[in-house]
């Protein structure tokens, strides 16, 4: 049986486990050992799993996963969400959808110092939606808000999804971040847009809140000017080369702490309960690496991808025909699977056809993870609407009845980004 039999009946396996509901990560390592033993022999085969393992997670790059999220977990434990949302909310609460505006925005502050998506929107939908409830806002708009909101999550800088797709693909971490900072702000801007455009058309989903003195704007100012400045100390660091990116996720870690303790809002059970937390979600990316690598292996050997390459780079298609059926492709995994599981469960395949079709690999990183990032909010298993709809009384089907809105401005930045790359590539550039 040749290797790219192999590979093909490997691909047919996993998609078996996978469907049986085997954890992906051990689908992947258990798929990828046979393969690998079937094609070198027992030997090489064994020798897999002990040296892939210990290789991945000893890999220095890996190191900075574990210090950004420290860093995301003690602000967020520490209701700094809070802060943005209420120095947001005295800023443009009085315009019309105006909380719904300031909610997208506390979430893309919580995003640049956090990196999670699913915890922007819970902690955010904790306090922003009883406000708009009391302003009688649309249960619809105001939930899909949050929901959309807590995608940017993956998106701006510090990015769990950049730094998965980075290690994957050794492609450098610190220019995924800087590749994700305009996108990041573009998305922002047209999720705004959304809000404006639907209170525009009906004026009742989302009412005008109280208005604010300048005073008052100025004063809601003092808790959110310390998180800025961390965000600028990590993101300015790694764009001028002053550290790397896994020395900035130490220098932000030690910051947030230093951070919150001097504003006595760190205590011992956030430390102890951030920790913890950091510590479980590193291990779930861990093993999602350690078996992405392992079938990576298996694939490499089966020589499946670059029969694959060669396969579409030999059709006489446009190259934006492919990769539009990749779009597809992505939006149809992000409805089953989160963006962590999708990634390592396609890079080994997709990516070698990506770079055969000559398309920049920090380019195409920012759109994978943007089209991932709507899967979190579309149906039948958008993470982000699952969450929010464990810490509020709407129902599933209203959240999703108004995520749509935000999905077009997903979709609508995908274009954008195929059309002018440079808005993804020019930070990068300047580096």
């Amino acid at each position: 049986m040749s290797g790219e039999l192999v590979g093909i009946l490997g691909l047919v396996v996993l998609m078996v486990l996978l469907f049986a509901n085997m954890w992906i990560a051990l689908s992947m390592a258990l798929v990828g050992f046979l393969g690998y033993f079937y094609l070198v022999g027992p030997g090489p085969g064994f020798q897999v799993l002990t040296t892939v393992p210990f290789y991945t997670i000893a890999f220095y790059p890996v190191s900075c996963v574990p210090l950004f999220l420290l860093m995301g977990v003690i602000v967020s434990n520490c209701g700094v969400s809070g802060d943005l949302y209420n120095t947001a909310y005295k800023w443009v609460g009085q315009l019309r959808g105006g909380l719904a505006m300031a909610t997208i925005l506390a979430c893309a502050g919580f995003a640049a110092i956090s990196g999670s998506s699913t915890a922007g929107a819970v902690t955010m939908g904790k306090v922003a939606l009883p406000e708009m409830k009391k302003y009688q806002y649309d249960d619809s708009m105001s939930t899909a808000a949050v929901a959309s909101g807590g995608t940017l999550g993956i998106l701006i800088p510090p990015s769990l999804g950049f730094m998965m797709y980075g290690i994957l693909t050794e492609q450098p971490i610190s220019v995924l971040f800087m590749a994700g900072i305009l996108p990041g702000i573009l998305l922002t801007l047209l999720f705004v847009l959304v809000i404006m455009l639907i209170t525009a058309i009906r004026p009742q989903a989302g009412p005008a809140g109280p208005r604010s003195s300048f005073r008052e704007k100025m004063v809601s100012l003092k808790n959110v000017w310390p998180m800025v400045i961390l965000f600028l100390l990590v993101i300015g660091g790694i764009y001028a080369g002053i550290f790397t990116a896994t020395e900035a996720g130490a220098v932000g870690a030690f910051g947030a702490i230093v951070i919150t303790f001097a504003m006595r809002r760190l205590n011992g059970k956030n430390f102890r309960d951030a920790v913890l937390e950091t510590a479980t979600t590193t291990a779930m990316v861990l093993f999602l690496m350690v078996g992405a690598f392992i079938f990576m292996k298996f694939l490499a050997v089966s020589k499946l991808p670059f029969m694959l390459a060669n396969l579409i780079t030999g059709f006489e298609v446009n190259r934006y025909i492919t990769f539009a059926v990749i779009i597809i492709i992505y939006i149809i995994l992000g409805m089953f699977l989160d963006i962590y599981s999708a990634i390592t469960l396609t890079i080994p395949i997709i990516y070698p056809v990506i770079i055969a079709l000559g398309f920049d690999p920090i380019w195409y990183g920012v759109i994978m993870v943007l089209v991932m990032e709507m899967g979190l909010i579309t149906p039948p298993v958008g993470l982000n609407v699952f969450a929010l709809g464990g810490v509020t009384d709407v129902p599933m089907g209203t959240i999703f009845k108004g995520v749509w809105w935000f999905v077009g401005s997903i979709l609508l930045l995908v274009v954008i980004l195929t059309v002018f790359p440079v808005v993804a590539t020019f930070i990068p550039d300047m580096m």
